[in-house]
């Protein structure tokens, strides 16, 4: 398999490059990407800035992500940080780079409720051997409060080639 079919950074650049900027656009790349990654589609999120290194991601609170304490549930807010770290690290890598989540840890701070915004900054370092990196994200309510705090480590390296 060549790299560019492999690495999906430079396509959901692409993708998003193409989007983003029509009505709806933004949308329709969450729907998209949603449909890439089924499990973290089902949190309904919706990508607002994606760029190599940063990303914000929207999760509204409605029943299908709530716990029993009429909040955001606990993984619905880890897999939310784990979309934005994925996607900020992802959105810097060359074609002939991949990540994978090797582990994950989060802080909560306060209950999560109504509208959330999600957002990862990260400095992509260049991918040569495999090694590991860390991305974090926040978790912020609408009243500009962390509610959650989620540190990801992506194991990243070059892409094997078809000899290897």
């Amino acid at each position: 398999m060549p790299p560019s079919s492999a690495a999906p950074g430079p396509r959901l650049r692409a993708l998003w490059d193409r989007l983003s900027p029509l009505p709806g656009g933004r949308w329709i790349f969450s729907r998209v990407l949603g449909l890439m990654i089924p499990y973290s589609g089902s949190l309904g999120a919706r990508v607002l800035t994606f760029a190599p290194g940063h990303v914000v991601v929207e999760l509204r609170e409605r029943r299908a992500v709530r716990n029993h304490l009429t909040s955001v549930h606990a993984m619905a807010l880890a897999n939310a940080g784990e979309l934005a770290t994925g996607l900020a690290m992802v959105g810097g890598l060359p074609p002939t780079a991949r990540g994978i989540l090797t582990a994950l840890e989060i802080d909560f701070h306060k209950k999560a409720r109504g509208r959330l915004l999600i957002e990862s900054r990260c400095e992509v370092p260049e991918v040569t051997t495999d090694h590991d990196f860390m991305a974090e994200a926040t978790i912020t309510d609408s009243a500009g409060d962390t509610v959650s705090t989620v540190r990801a480590t992506w194991r990243l390296g070059p892409i094997p080639s078809e000899a290897s």
